[in-house]
């Protein structure tokens, strides 16, 4: 089992940055690959962005790319997004996630809200 918990997700202006955050524990030495959605109101659950657990190769949505900025922290089990220039748009509950071999875990969530 792999527990995920976000933090970090808050109000900011358009334009704004924020830095959030995920915290792995349990097996943690059997992630193959973490990554970041979200879910805007109304829509689907997107991809954000892919990090593999091997070489630490990554792949960004095209709304993202160039804005937004993942990173892993292997001694703390952690995996960060860095968001620069945030739109509107980017409004939504990101989560975390996790894969294993044989599973896959998520988050409960981190709400982050771009408006003036």
């Amino acid at each position: 089992q792999v527990q995920l918990v976000e933090s970090g997700g808050t109000l900011v202006q358009p334009g704004g940055s924020l830095r959030l955050s995920c915290v792995a524990s349990g097996f943690t030495s059997r992630i193959s690959a973490m990554s970041w959605y979200r879910q805007a109101p109304g829509k689907e659950r997107e991809l954000v962005v892919h990090i593999n657990s091997v070489g630490g190769s990554t792949k960004y949505a095209g709304s993202v790319k160039g804005r937004f900025t993942i990173s892993r922290d292997y001694a703390k089990n952690t995996v960060s997004l860095q968001m620069n220039s945030l739109k509107p748009e980017d409004t939504a509950v990101y989560y975390c996630n996790a894969v294993t071999m044989h599973d896959d875990y998520w988050g409960q969530g981190t709400q982050v809200t771009v408006s003036s």
